[in-house]
């Protein structure tokens, strides 16, 4: 598992897992946490189970649409990608295989949300919402960007540069022509568009970022690279 490195205060609790020290078999092997990826229910339970004991409740597992709806993660309504809470005890949780989950917290350690993006999820603002749903000044927010695709992996169409550039003309730095040379296909940078998108409303501490989800095969899944794959977790709660 992966300890977001990070200035995080006392009380603030957070881990990604990768996809070591679990119990489901090929091709989502080992520790698969996704109840929708066709896995083995019973080997799921058992992988969520060992989770479970590292934890202080059950996390809330969203139903991801890859929008940007935030819900209160002690809430009976979890269609979402991303989840707030001030309760001691709550786990906010997103599930990932090369999109990036992003944790947040506020220097006081009063509030903690957890954040699902990918890229329409970034491009409609999932960053943003989950920021304003934590309803702190936004100098107080401490952001950790979990393992998502990099930017020598990531291909993405005119459609993507598009969706981004025509929000902010600034996204471009962002892409990169694909070095096949073909006329329309990048290299997307997701971490960049991150940062970018979370500086322009005022959050500066920004952390993590730089691995790889599809290059390393051996610690993440990856969808891109393997279409039917598991999914990591990444967690954070209050004490």
């Amino acid at each position: 598992m992966l300890l977001p490195a990070w200035p995080a205060p006392a009380g603030v609790f957070s881990l990604m897992t990768t996809r070591e020290g679990g119990v489901s078999c090929p091709p989502w092997d080992s520790f698969n946490l996704g109840d929708h990826v066709g896995d083995d229910a019973a080997h799921v339970a058992e992988n969520r189970a060992r989770l479970r004991v590292q934890l202080p409740a059950e996390p809330a597992w969203l139903k991801q649409i890859h929008g940007a709806t935030v819900v209160d993660a002690g809430s009976d309504e979890l269609t979402a990608d991303a989840s707030v809470t001030r309760q001691a005890g709550c786990v906010c949780a997103v599930l990932t295989a090369d999109c990036l989950p992003v944790l947040f917290c506020d220097r006081a350690g009063r509030v903690v949300a957890a954040a699902h993006a990918g890229w329409r999820g970034l491009a409609q603002g999932v960053l943003e919402a989950t920021v304003a749903a934590m309803q702190v000044p936004r100098g107080e927010v401490l952001a950790w960007m979990g393992a998502a695709i990099g930017p020598d992996a990531f291909e993405v169409g005119d459609d993507v540069r598009q969706a981004f550039i025509q929000q902010h003309p600034e996204a471009a730095a962002a892409f990169v022509p694909h070095p096949s040379g073909v006329p329309g296909k990048w290299l997307a940078d997701m971490y960049q568009l991150a940062r970018n998108r979370l500086n322009r409303v005022g959050v500066q501490a920004i952390y993590g970022g730089g691995r790889c989800t599809f290059n390393e095969a051996g610690h993440f899944y990856s969808y891109r690279r393997d279409g039917v794959t598991g999914r990591m977790a990444s967690l954070i709660w209050l004490a």
